[in-house]
C-alpha cells in the first residue's frame, strides 16, 4: 500500500518507518468496519450442517489475524486459522496451505481451497489441492480470473454449495 500511496518500496529510507504507522493504525481500528461478505455466514452455517471442516489461510500477519478472527464469530467454528507469518512462507507458496490441511488432519488431496487473488489459486495447486476462484469481494476490475487457471470460479459465496453437490 506504501507504494501505491505514496511510491514508496522497502528500499526507501523512511519506509519502515511509515510501515509500522500505517500498521499502527491499522491495528487501532481493525474491527470497526470489517464485516463478512453477504453469504459467508450462511455458506458457513450450511458446512456445519453438512459435517464440512473448513478454515482460513490469510497472508495477513498473526498480529492482525488473531484479533479480527476473536471479534468475528463466524470463525468460531473454522478448524484451523494461518497467518501469512505462520509458516516461514506464504503464499503464494503452498506451505500455509499444507499447514491448514495438517492442523485439520486432512490429506490436501481432499481439499478444496477457494481464493480470491491468482497467489491463492498458485499456491492452492502447488499443495496438490483443488482450487476455486471466488470472482466476488477484493477483485479489482483488471483482473483476469480466468487466466488463474483455477478448477472452478464462483461468484457468491452461497456458490460453493452448488460445487461441492457436484464434487
Amino acid at each position: 500500500m506504501l507504494e501505491i500511496a505514496f511510491a514508496m518500496g522497502p528500499e526507501h529510507p523512511d519506509y519502515e518507518p511509515m510501515r509500522e504507522e500505517f500498521f499502527a493504525n491499522y491495528e487501532r481500528c481493525l474491527t470497526e468496519r470489517t464485516f463478512a461478505f453477504d453469504g459467508v455466514a450462511e455458506l458457513i452455517r450450511a458446512l456445519q450442517v453438512r459435517g464440512v471442516a473448513w478454515g482460513v489461510v490469510t497472508n495477513k500477519s498473526q498480529r492482525f489475524t488473531d484479533p479480527l478472527t476473536a471479534a468475528m464469530p463466524l470463525f468460531a467454528s473454522a478448524g484451523a486459522i494461518v497467518s501469512g507469518d505462520t509458516t516461514p512462507h506464504a503464499k503464494p507458496h503452498p506451505a500455509p496451505l499444507l499447514e491448514a490441511a495438517q492442523r485439520m488432519g486432512l490429506d490436501p488431496a481432499h481439499c478444496l481451497y477457494v481464493g480470491d487473488d491468482e497467489r491463492d489459486i498458485v499456491a492452492g495447486r502447488a499443495a496438490g489441492m483443488r482450487t476455486v476462484a471466488a470472482t466476488y469481494g477484493y477483485l479489482g476490475s483488471q483482473s483476469d480470473v480466468a487466466a488463474w487457471n483455477a478448477h472452478a470460479q464462483i461468484n457468491s459465496p452461497l456458490a460453493l454449495l452448488q460445487l461441492l453437490q457436484t464434487a
